[in-house]
């Protein structure tokens, strides 16, 4: 019988307990449901949710209840010093995903499930792929698409070749905030190119002068433009246009995810135009539940995740980059970035 994971929430708010509650009644609530980690975690079969902590005592005590937990706490390293977990899930805001994801590996955590953003410069990502590199910690980031076998699928066919040589990526996400909502995009620009190293980024961000402070941004910005250029020479784009949706281009057909992935439509090239054909069939599996199974079998097997830190690393720099491209007047910027210490976050993070 697969072995059962003690795990523990830390970041009881929408992400951590209660997004569940806004997608109920939506027609795409099959797609997302269980959606939050804690839902996630009470859902999955390789885990055991047996804490939950919250520097609000009363939010700790509501979701501990409704989850069915045992404990709840206010002081996340006191709940891993005395749980002793296996996996802990990160579900706070971005501000100390660095320092928490430090603890936890330095405090016998195995496995980690980290909301998005995964923090706030690349300083702190350097920090958390050493951290977590350094103690074989199993890592996944909260961008759930990644894990849903719809997306899955479509990326076993572009590896198989089904839509010839990869032209291009493209999101159609909207002018969002660059870490809050555009780590989504950035996520799947990279999974549809297939995870390639990236070679520099360009974009332009909405800000206004007075947002800096020094080599700080006091705001998440939308992304007006966004271009990554993929070291296997695949082109990235992000666009203003509302989606959420997601194209792959290749010289001899195309796959686009329609309707946040409530459809997909599958072109392949026959001679001058493209003509439909039929997508396979895919089972629906919450990307949440499966961003945390992933980590419970990656334990099993002593493998890497399917969405480990280093690739989290990677989406979230070329965002930064896009932000610091702007603060350079539309330069290019090489990655890895020289402007490692750029902090991009509201003040409230």
């Amino acid at each position: 019988m697969p072995h059962t994971y003690k795990t523990c929430l830390i970041g009881c708010g929408r992400m951590g307990a209660t997004i569940d509650d806004e997608v109920a009644g939506r027609a795409d609530s099959f797609i997302w449901q269980p959606f939050s980690h804690a839902a996630a975690a009470v859902a999955c079969e390789r885990t055991d949710l047996v804490a939950v902590s919250d520097v609000f005592a009363d939010k700790a005590e509501a979701i501990r209840e409704r989850y069915g937990a045992e404990r709840a706490y206010t002081d996340y390293q006191e709940m891993i010093e005395k749980e002793k977990p296996d996996i802990i899930c990160i579900a706070t805001r971005p501000g100390p995903h660095a320092e928490i994801t430090v603890f936890a590996a330095e405090n016998n955590v195995k496995g980690i499930y980290c909301e998005k953003p995964l923090c706030c410069s690349m300083e702190e990502a350097d920090i958390m792929v050493d951290i977590v590199e350094k103690h074989g910690v199993k890592f996944n980031y909260g961008t759930q698409r990644r894990f849903m076998p719809i997306y899955r699928k479509v990326r076993e066919l572009v590896e198989a070749g089904e839509i010839g040589d990869i032209q291009c990526t493209i999101a159609q996400y909207g002018a969002s905030s660059a870490l809050w909502g555009l780590t989504h995009a950035a996520d799947m620009l990279l999974f549809l190119a297939k995870d390639p190293e990236v070679d520099f980024v360009q974009g332009t961000v909405s800000c206004k002068d007075s947002d800096w402070d020094g080599n700080r941004l006091n705001v998440d910005p939308a992304v007006t433009s966004g271009y990554i250029r993929f070291s296997n020479g695949v082109h990235g784009y992000n666009t203003a246009g509302t989606g959420p949706e997601y194209e792959v281009c290749g010289t001899g057909g195309k796959i686009r995810i329609q309707n946040n992935s409530r459809e997909i439509q599958f072109r392949k090239k026959q001679g001058t135009f493209y003509e439909d054909v039929p997508f396979p069939e895919v089972s629906r599996a919450t990307g949440t539940v499966m961003g945390i199974t992933d980590v419970a079998e990656a334990l099993d097997e002593d493998r890497e995740t399917k969405g480990p830190v280093h690739l989290a690393r990677r989406s979230q720099e070329t965002l930064m980059g896009m932000i610091e491209s702007h603060r350079l007047g539309g330069q290019r910027v090489s990655l890895p970035m020289e402007n490692r210490s750029l902090y991009v976050g509201r003040r409230d993070w």
